[in-house]
């Protein structure tokens, strides 16, 4: 089969936008990421507005997390029963609905905290629907050898939209007017999110299996977790990756950058905002090649060496070396994150693919908080700056450890990814319904 005339000549980045559907859903998420990053900030101040302090915030966010921690499984045998656009959709409608409840109560004077708790759940929840449907639907929207393309558009868009302008529109909105102004204006953007996915035509979808019970459904997917050795280890390095290092960076950080360098709020936000910024390079850079042919190895020592640098900011007194640290981390997770979402949709079975990616986003929400509860009793056993260290040196060592100890090498000549010019034309679609 020839490839599609001009093709070639397109940088990989560009290619998926060929196809209408895929640009559709790229609006849609771009929308409703921007939503969201207006809305969190918006819900900080309005619980200020409200006469809330930290304690208040607290119980807030804690309700956005367990409803998304307890609807995360479900939200994946939802994303392989279900019509995947329809998933999606239905998650921006309850984001629309919830977000102008929050408006109009806190425009009215009517809002409490209790309410806002409550909805903070629901959105919670309904954000545990969105990201395995989004995941399963893109192998239906694209060729093979443009999901990693895919992916890296996505790993880029979600630092710049949710990260960085939809938190300074928040503030600017919440600045000139007041925050349940900004509610409502999430609501609007959460809407445009909503109208693009009804302009999609209807999409290819996996022929759905016979009707099981939700736990048998679950089982499923534990099953093939538990007898496919590269997922199998690739999670488990996840798992401790995840907990070695979320909780030095989300607690210990802005420490780190207080004693060792002198540096206050706006020298904390710098080191933050390098990690962003390496996020979405590192992201746009790995989208724009294609698959590595070591792909498990690439991706595990992408995040377990990407880590080290970990140890320089426990190491220096100087801010622009962790700066150039935290880039380093940022870019280098990322790029391992876009292989990541990658391998899931080429090499899990479509019919579990909802599933499996529930089950990997399942494994980060629940060791979050482990890690940064435990993060501050370490960094007061050990001191922060060896917290760092072995926060960069950890993850090499697992590594290390998942791809030899369950040869991940012999796996990648097994199944191989890497795609010839000549297998760079479209596959057969799967049929629309």
């Amino acid at each position: 089969m020839n490839a599609q005339p001009g093709t070639r000549r397109l940088p990989r980045p560009i290619r998926p936008f060929r196809h209408r559907e895929y640009r559709l859903l790229v609006v849609s998420m771009a929308a409703s990421l921007f939503a969201s990053g207006l809305w969190l900030v918006a819900l900080v101040y309005q619980v200020i507005a409200l006469g809330g302090g930290p304690a208040q915030l607290s119980v807030v966010a804690t309700a956005s997390a367990v409803g998304l921690l307890v609807s995360v499984l479900v939200g994946g045998v939802a994303a392989d029963r279900l019509p995947k656009r329809a998933v999606l959709l239905g998650v921006e409608v309850v984001r629309v609905v919830s977000a102008t409840a929050a408006g109009a109560l806190a425009v009215t004077g009517a809002l409490q905290l209790w309410q806002l708790a409550v909805i903070a759940f629901v959105l919670g929840a309904a954000e545990a629907f969105f990201f395995p449907a989004y995941s399963a639907i893109l192998p239906t929207l694209l060729p093979s050898d443009e999901l990693l393309a895919a992916n890296g558009v996505e790993g880029t868009l979600r630092p710049i939209a949710q990260q960085a302008l939809g938190p300074a529109l928040a503030g600017v909105v919440v600045g000139a007017f007041a925050p349940g102004i900004a509610l409502l204006l999430a609501a609007g953007i959460y809407a445009l999110a909503a109208a693009t996915l009804l302009v999609m035509r209807s999409v290819a979808v996996v022929p759905a299996a016979d009707a099981t019970s939700v736990l048998a459904d679950l089982a499923e997917g534990f099953r093939y977790l538990f007898r496919t050795g590269w997922l199998f280890a690739s999670l488990a390095f996840a798992t401790l990756y995840v907990l070695v290092l979320i909780g030095p960076i989300e607690v210990l950080l802005p420490f780190a950058v207080r004693e060792q360098t002198g540096g206050g709020a706006s020298s904390f936000a710098l080191v933050l905002g390098t990690f962003g910024v390496g996020g979405a390079l590192g992201s746009l850079v790995v989208s724009s090649w294609r698959l590595p042919r070591r792909y498990l190895t690439a991706m595990l020592l992408l995040w377990g060496a990407g880590a080290a640098p970990m140890a320089l900011i426990g190491l220096t007194t100087q801010l622009w070396v962790m700066a150039a640290a935290s880039f380093v981390v940022g870019f280098t997770g990322s790029a391992a994150m876009v292989i990541w979402g990658t391998l899931l949709q080429r090499r899990v079975p479509p019919h579990l693919l909802g599933r499996v990616s529930s089950l990997d986003f399942f494994v980060s929400l629940a060791l979050m908080p482990v890690s940064m509860a435990v993060a501050g009793p370490v960094g007061e056993w050990l001191g922060v700056p060896m917290t760092f260290v072995l926060a960069g040196l950890v993850p090499v060592f697992l590594a290390v450890a998942a791809i030899v100890g369950w040869r991940l090498p012999a796996d990648e000549i097994a199944h191989p990814l890497d795609v010839t010019p000549e297998d760079d034309a479209p596959q057969a679609p799967l049929p629309a319904v």
